[in-house]
């Protein structure tokens, strides 16, 4: 019996594995084209590209994680079922609930993985995503000076930098200032490094030439310096952001209400992100038992199981859409907070309840037995 779960899981994990990196790629490219506009605009280098949208995969995962499994244990099983093995587990004394015990391993190890992914790696991800997200947009120190590159801040106004120091330290720098209409700036300098003030982003020039040249008179002026500064005047200082709900940990979303700064739409909306935390990734469970229970209990067919196919995913489509709909109005009121918890222990105890309890052939016999009685 071991070898036979064993046999079963494998196959399950295989096909879950398959349909997740499936699904995963094509929103993966999906979330991509967010950010072509920064590789093309600011230079970015693939491999910040490649981090960013990796940071997205968790919260997607959580989200595909239940239906990718859902996916494979309905193959699996209808393939085995196909096949005859299902038949000559049933003929040999093999229960439903028997045969159901590997779908059932596999939504127990996803759903604890989805735990930690959902309360972890989401939080962890979503703060290293903004964090990266505003360096992409507004540190011109690191990302948008490339060494050896000419970079175009704004109009008229191009820095060239020849080497970047892991300290944030500019070597051989070079500015081209045309800003003003009636001059042309040349600076040069050593060295130099960015700061961040009210005014926004500027650039301190340490030991270089300021050369001037006035476009109404042809006027030349050169300047020697130890310290100058450059506004590049794009964008302000680094506020700080407040987190938002996927960055917060499960402890704070449960403990809104102490938060007195926050309103009750606030509130409403951070505890049932909580209890979302904790149910969402419990849908591999219930998800496993829908996929697998149906073909189980169901008679065989061998024209296909064409309805017990629909009747099981047409069932997994309700439990999302009711899943979706309850949030929304839990976030509104929590008094619906309960029907999400209904969502989830209602089909996973009848699913439960026929694997145990359901007899096909008694029910068709007593099925019968009325309509003989009527006639």
């Amino acid at each position: 019996m071991k070898k036979l779960n064993v046999y079963i899981a494998k196959q399950i994990f295989v096909g879950f594995l398959l349909v997740t990196f499936s699904l995963l790629s094509i929103l993966w490219l999906t979330q991509s084209l967010r950010f072509v506009e920064l590789i093309t605009n600011k230079g970015l280098p693939l491999s910040l590209f490649i981090k960013m949208t990796s940071l997205l995969m968790p919260r997607l995962y959580v989200i595909l994680s239940p239906i990718a499994l859902f996916v494979g244990i309905l193959f699996v099983y209808n393939r085995m079922l196909s096949d005859r093995e299902l038949v000559v587990m049933k003929s040999a004394g093999i229960s439903p609930w028997q045969n159901a015990k590997p779908a059932m391993f596999m939504g127990i190890m996803l759903s604890i993985f989805g735990l930690y992914v959902n309360n972890i790696g989401i939080p962890h991800a979503e703060k290293a995503f903004n964090e990266l997200e505003w360096k992409v947009k507004n540190d011109v120190s690191h990302l948008m000076f490339r060494e050896g590159e000419f970079t175009t801040l704004q109009y008229n106004l191009t820095v060239f930098v020849t080497t970047h120091e892991q300290d944030g330290v500019l070597t051989g720098i070079l500015v081209n200032d045309e800003r003003n209409p009636d001059t042309k700036t040349t600076l040069s300098a050593e060295k130099g490094r960015i700061v961040y003030t009210d005014k926004g982003p500027r650039i301190i020039l340490v030991n270089g030439v300021r050369q001037e040249i006035n476009k109404n008179n042809s006027q030349f002026s050169s300047l020697a310096f130890d310290r100058y500064s450059v506004d590049f005047g794009t964008t302000g200082p680094k506020e700080e952001k407040e987190e938002g709900v996927r960055e917060k940990t499960l402890m704070e979303l449960f403990n809104a209400r102490d938060d007195e700064t926050l309103t009750e739409a606030e509130v409403n909306r951070y505890i049932t992100e909580g209890n979302k935390r904790l149910l969402t990734p419990l849908y591999n469970l219930v998800f496993a038992f829908l996929a697998c229970t149906g073909l189980l209990v169901g008679n065989f067919n061998r024209r296909g199981q064409t309805k017990i196919i629909s009747s099981s995913i047409f069932a997994m489509v309700i439990i999302q859409a009711c899943d979706l709909a309850f949030t929304n109005l839990s976030a509104k009121n929590l008094y619906f907070l309960p029907l999400l918890y209904a969502n989830f222990l209602i089909p996973l105890f009848a699913c439960i309840y026929l694997l145990l309890f359901y007899n096909p052939a008694a029910f068709t016999r007593k099925k019968r037995f009325k309509e003989n009685a009527d006639d």
